[in-house]
C-alpha cells in the first residue's frame, strides 16, 4: 500500500515539475539567497552598516563581528579616518577599553588602495568622517566579494545626516541601529547632545556631547565669537 501511494506522490511531483519547467519557471540555487535573517552564510560580499549616537557600543560592535572573523580565520583589516585620534592612533577603540589593530587613513582613495589582496572582511571605524568618495569604495569592496562592516555616527549634533552615512545606508544589506541611554531620563538615546565647542559639524572629544534622547535633546547655540577661546580643546574622560 505504501509503495503505491509513494509511486502515485512522484509520478504527480514529476508531472508538476514538467509542467513548470514548460512554462518557463525556475527557483534559484538555494546558497544564491541571504539565509534568513542572518548573512553569516552568504558567499558573496555585501555591506554591514553599524550606525547611532554617540556612546551607544557602535564601536564596540564593529569589534565584536571583526574578532568572530578573525577567530574563524578569515582575513581581516581595518581601518579608521586619521582625524580619530582620541584613544590610539594605532587601533579602533571602544569605551570600554577593547582594541583592535587598525591603519587610519586620509581618503577614501589611500583607504582602497591599502586593501591587501585576498582579504575576506574590511572593517570601517568612524566612517562619517570619511570623504563621499568611500561609499564608492565599499560598493567595490563588496562588489569584489568582500565582507564591509563600517560604523559611524549617522546624524550630527544639529540631527542632521552626516557625511556619507545617508548613501551608505541605503547601499547596505544590513542596518544596525544602536542606542545609548539618555543622560537625563535613562531613556533609549539616539542623539549626540552637543554642550560645549563651536558650532562646527565636527568636534572630536567625548566631553562637548552627551547621549539625549528626542524628549531630552536640545538645540545647541554656541557662545559668542568673542567669548570664545581662539583654540577649542576637548578632552576625554
Amino acid at each position: 500500500m505504501l509503495s503505491t501511494e509513494h509511486s502515485a506522490l512522484s509520478t504527480c511531483l514529476w508531472a508538476l515539475s514538467t509542467c513548470l519547467w514548460a512554462l518557463g519557471v525556475s527557483f534559484p540555487e538555494p546558497h544564491d539567497e541571504f539565509p534568513g535573517d542572518s548573512l553569516d552564510g552568504y558567499r558573496g560580499g555585501w555591506i554591514e552598516i553599524i550606525a547611532g549616537g554617540m556612546f551607544s557600543g557602535k564601536s564596540e560592535e564593529l569589534i565584536r563581528r571583526l574578532r568572530r572573523s578573525v577567530i574563524a580565520r578569515q582575513r581581516v583589516q581595518v581601518f579608521k579616518p586619521v582625524i580619530d585620534a582620541r584613544f590610539s592612533t594605532e587601533d579602533i577603540v571602544s569605551r570600554d577599553d577593547r582594541r583592535l589593530k587598525a591603519m587610519a587613513v586620509g581618503t577614501s582613495q589611500e583607504l582602497l588602495s591599502r586593501v591587501e589582496i585576498g582579504m575576506q572582511v574590511v572593517g570601517i571605524d568612524e566612517v562619517q568622517f570619511f570623504d563621499p568618495g568611500v561609499v564608492d569604495v565599499c560598493m567595490q569592496l563588496a562588489d569584489a566579494g568582500i565582507r564591509v562592516v563600517a560604523a559611524g555616527l549617522d546624524q550630527d549634533y544639529m540631527r542632521r545626516p552626516f557625511g556619507p552615512m545617508p548613501a551608505l545606508l541605503a547601499v547596505a544589506e544590513e542596518v544596525s541601529k544602536m542606542h545609548a541611554v539618555c543622560v537625563r531620563c535613562r531613556g533609549a538615546a539616539h542623539y549626540s547632545q552637543r554642550v560645549a565647542g563651536g558650532n562646527a559639524q565636527v568636534e572630536v572629544g567625548d566631553s562637548a556631547y552627551e547621549a539625549r534622547c528626542r524628549s531630552c535633546f536640545e538645540n545647541y547655540k554656541a557662545a559668542p565669537a568673542e567669548e570664545q577661546p581662539d583654540v577649542q580643546l576637548t578632552i576625554p574622560a
